[in-house]
């Protein structure tokens, strides 16, 4: 979307393009979205967050709308908290996996879930307009303790406890020094497993490996797993709603491997259950869902895309390829706890090894990269590769079909100054051929401008 919201949410640099004033604003406008309170509002643990925090619950008081401060709390926790505890909504202070410099601002509506595109726009022409809500008295602002609480005992109640604490799992979390630093040992502790932790101290600049878990960046995970003999290994993202998954030889798994694996148990137990996921997932995830007759939804990227679909469908499932793991009986967006428990819970009924389950799934080779550049830039390449491939799928950025099982994909981030560049091919080698030689030729046309 042009103007305020992205692919996920508002955001941007603090002090730049997110100054306080535009906190404010958007406040006020979320406010005659909201209508009415209490609104619960948290943050991640960025360093600029607890500020941001403090203008957003004056705004909201302001308006008239009570506020329930969380604090520090994963973007999760606080989604399935604005259900559960009878919120009419909530604010999330975040920027994901972006650069410690960013921040920004997640709305979510009374079910739990992001406010739908609709709903974005409605805010949108709140803030243009300058049509805020006027609240005749003001609102108040009071401590909401109940959040990690009511969350982890949502997660619970979607598995089997006490099988997972009968095998006593070992298992490695890394916690990108991120919002999952207060919640996910507490889980994993609950359910009886030796924990050992690594990037664990919450810190806004993200020392240990940066906010994003990415394959190339998890080789301390990698470590500490062989090194204390762990059955799982999880990576957490800066807010903590996405997870990538390592398994007890050491391999880190692609976010669309984690999604096949989990996918695969839970539609054993719920043939016929429909999935969403975004268009730029690999093709494996219909063999696994043709297994048990289940349908794949498609969507453009975003987290928002796939959860408001998995509302409309009443989806079993949701997933995007960057980790994000969405189970709709808890709640439908992105949950790295969610996929925390799941995977133990799998583990513990299946009775296999995370890499013999992966053994199991069909093949899939799929990786991504970005390129840096301006917006007009990013413009200008679709443009040009949509020229070159008239009958590609331009819904999203360009989708261009190269083969049965071979596709590439290239949009602008909503989130970052890039292009992000998406692939699948039906080996490693082709893969790694296709992906380097599409960068390669953007990176020219670039160049030349």
């Amino acid at each position: 979307m042009a103007g305020l919201f992205g692919t996920n949410g508002v955001r941007g640099v603090f002090g730049a393009d997110l100054t306080l004033e535009l906190v404010h604003d958007v406040t006020l406008a979320a406010a005659s979205y909201f209508e009415d309170g209490p609104i619960l509002v948290g943050y991640d643990g960025r360093k600029t967050s607890p500020l941001i925090s403090k203008a957003v619950c004056s705004a909201l008081n302001y308006a008239g709308l009570d506020c329930g401060a969380a604090g520090l709390v994963p973007t999760p926790a606080l989604e399935f908290a604005v259900k559960s505890l009878g919120y009419r909504g909530g604010v999330m202070i975040t920027a994901s996996h972006n650069p410690p410099q960013y921040n920004g601002i997640k709305l979510v509506a009374r079910d739990g879930v992001e406010i739908s595109r609709e709903d974005e726009r409605a805010v949108e022409d709140a803030y243009t307009a300058k049509g805020y809500r006027r609240g005749t008295d003001w609102g108040k602002t009071s401590a909401e303790p109940r959040v990690l609480g009511t969350y982890l005992d949502g997660v619970c109640r979607q598995i089997n406890t006490e099988m997972i604490m009968k095998r006593g799992y070992t298992v490695v979390l890394d916690l990108g020094n991120g919002a999952q630093a207060v919640a996910a040992p507490e889980l994993a502790g609950r359910l009886g497993c030796t924990v050992h932790t690594i990037n664990g101290a919450v810190d806004g600049e993200f020392p240990g490996r940066g906010s994003e878990p990415t394959p190339a960046n998890l080789g301390a995970l990698t470590k500490a797993v062989l090194e204390n003999g762990a059955d799982l290994g999880i990576a957490f993202d800066g807010d903590g709603d996405r997870s990538m998954l390592c398994d007890e030889l050491g391999a880190i798994l692609t976010g669309d491997r984690s999604a096949l694996l989990l996918s695969g148990f839970l539609l054993e137990r719920s043939p016929g259950a429909k999935i969403v996921t975004c268009v730029n997932s690999g093709l494996a995830i219909e063999d696994v869902a043709g297994r048990f007759s289940s349908d794949v939804i498609r969507t453009k990227v975003g987290s928002v895309e796939v959860s408001r679909r998995m509302v409309l469908e009443d989806a079993l499932i949701g997933f995007e390829e960057n980790g994000g793991f969405m189970f709709g009986p808890h709640n439908q967006v992105r949950d790295g706890c969610m996929a925390l428990a799941l995977a133990l819970d799998m583990m513990a009924h299946t009775g296999r090894s995370i890499s013999s389950g992966v053994a199991g799934l069909p093949p899939s080779y799929t990786a991504k990269d970005r390129i840096s550049c301006t917006p007009q830039q990013a413009r200008g390449i679709i443009a040009m590769l949509k020229g070159e491939h008239p009958g590609a799928d331009t819904a999203d950025g360009i989708r261009i079909p190269l083969g049965r099982r071979e596709w590439v994909m290239i949009r602008p981030s909503g989130t970052e100054p890039v292009l992000r560049v998406y692939a699948e091919s039906d080996s490693r080698e082709n893969l790694g051929r296709l992906i380097s030689g599409y960068v390669s030729r953007i990176r020219s046309a670039l160049d030349s401008t």
